[in-house]
């Protein structure tokens, strides 16, 4: 008899977790919105960096921030979209960036260097974005019309772009109630605690996220982890 993989369920488990594919689906609205907001958001910041740095400046602040915008308006919840992280990732990886196009002159190692004081910074000061890095590199090699602004560059555009996309989020985020910008500002649902911690599968997980309705930045995996954490622990208090 012929057999075949592609038909085992947990073949098709095994390839999602390596290929690395989100478990839940969000709406075509929530879709909609989020590529929306994108597109308002960095309208609005590459006039100003245009204004600022030019067309050349802008482009190289518009990869940055066009990063920052995704996860602002894709992911709202998310905690590496929230304002400090957004704020002092942008900062921090500006000041790293400016610092070592000024005291480093070949632009590979100026980049490099930048690249990992900014993501040393983020961490230790609990603001990790992803989108500083291309903060960090535009300041090294955006040209001589980002050089010229020195640690200017920090003020405007990075932290005037800041603002102006934070500003955008918040506004835009507050017209559509299932999102959550900052996240602070969600209502949450009160319930009753419940003492008694029953199982909780994949399949239940996998259905609470489709009603949230929104892209979840954690794997199911690590929810199921936390859960195990918890009430192993929750069970471990309980027995003393």
């Amino acid at each position: 008899m012929h057999s075949s993989t592609h038909g085992n369920p947990q073949t098709r488990l095994t390839w999602r977790r390596l290929l690395g594919l989100e478990y839940a689906t969000v709406s075509h609205r929530e879709r909609l919105v989020s590529a929306l907001g994108g597109f308002i958001g960095l309208a609005a910041v590459y006039g100003i960096s245009r204004a600022v740095v030019g067309e050349t400046g802008a482009v190289f602040m518009t990869l940055s921030v066009g990063a920052s915008a995704v996860l602002l308006f894709a992911v709202p919840h998310g905690q590496l979209a929230q304002p400090w992280p957004l704020i002092g990732g942008q900062i921090v990886s500006a000041v790293a960036g400016v610092a070592c196009a000024r005291l480093i002159d070949d632009p590979l190692a100026a980049s490099a260097t930048a690249l990992g004081v900014a993501i040393g910074g983020m961490h230790y000061l609990r603001c990790v974005h992803p989108p500083g890095g291309a903060t960090a590199l535009s300041a090294v090699l955006g040209g001589e019309a980002v050089r010229a602004l020195g640690f200017g560059f920090v003020l405007a555009p990075v932290l005037l772009n800041v603002a102006v996309l934070l500003g955008t989020a918040i506004a835009f985020n507050a017209f559509f109630p299932w999102r959550r910008y900052p996240a602070a500002l969600a209502t949450r649902r009160e319930s009753a605690p419940d003492a008694a911690y029953g199982p909780i599968s994949h399949e239940d997980f996998v259905y609470a996220l489709t009603q949230v309705d929104s892209f979840i930045d954690v794997s199911e995996e690590d929810l199921l982890r936390i859960y195990t954490l918890a009430t192993g622990r929750a069970r471990g208090e309980q027995a003393k």
